[in-house]
């Protein structure tokens, strides 16, 4: 337990990949969203206005896991911690920032609605497909989609660890080429538009149900890789 508290402070030597960037990254585009929704309030606009930005943050957690492993993972095989401990003390330390965002959104939400969309009738964080759910599906929503987004980062930097460029052009290959032959069959089959209907139907209970089954799956494959990888 020690020397997983190491590898979580050893990651926080730079305190900006974790916590700023991303608070940065959320802080900006809800301005910049603010900003807009202003704008068409003043030229007349009426009806609910919706913005994306709270997603901004999400996707820069898929480039940390790259990061989290690629810039320190040498480090630690140098100070001779173990692959297992290096693996643990990262994660943990990224669940726990996940969380403590998470929360944030939810919390957010909340004042979003009690102002009345920031006085523009507006949704940023409580989008109402989320936001319809109790506290506890709307936060482990946020909190799965970001520690899925980082596993897929992560997952991508042990490939490379292990089987450097050879082993990136043979994944993206491959990944290519499967989507390639999904895209195909769907195609001949006839089956996209039973497929939009499914998808229709998603909660977002459901998409965290299957997202967290999705992420201990890469959390799975990413450790396995890692025990083999070097510096």
């Amino acid at each position: 337990m020690n020397r997983t508290i190491k590898v979580a402070r050893m990651q926080l030597i730079n305190k900006a990949t974790f916590i700023g960037i991303p608070l940065m990254i959320l802080v900006s585009a809800f301005l910049f969203t603010l900003a807009i929704w202003w704008l068409v309030r003043r030229n007349g606009g009426d009806g609910v206005l919706y913005g994306g930005g709270a997603q901004a943050p999400m996707w820069y957690f898929l480039a940390l896991g790259i990061q989290a492993l690629t810039m320190t993972f040498p480090f630690s095989l140098g100070m001779s911690i173990s692959r297992r401990t290096f693996y643990v003390g990262t994660v943990a330390l990224f669940s726990a920032c996940a969380l403590a965002l998470s929360v944030f959104y939810y919390l957010m939400g909340l004042i979003e609605t009690a102002t009345g969309g920031w006085g523009m009738d507006g949704r940023f964080f409580a989008m109402q497909w989320i936001a319809d759910n109790s506290w506890f599906i709307q936060i482990m929503f946020y909190f799965v989609l970001m520690v899925l987004l980082f596993m897929i980062g992560f997952l991508i930097a042990t490939i490379y660890m292990r089987w450097r460029q050879a082993g990136m052009v043979v994944f993206f290959t491959a990944l290519g080429l499967l989507t390639l032959g999904v895209i195909a069959i769907f195609t001949f089959t006839e089956f996209w538009g039973q497929f939009w209907d499914w998808a229709l139907t998603w909660t977002a209970a459901g998409v965290t149900l299957w997202g967290g089954a999705a992420a201990v799956l890469l959390a799975t494959g990413s450790y396995v890789t890692l025990r083999k990888a070097t510096a």
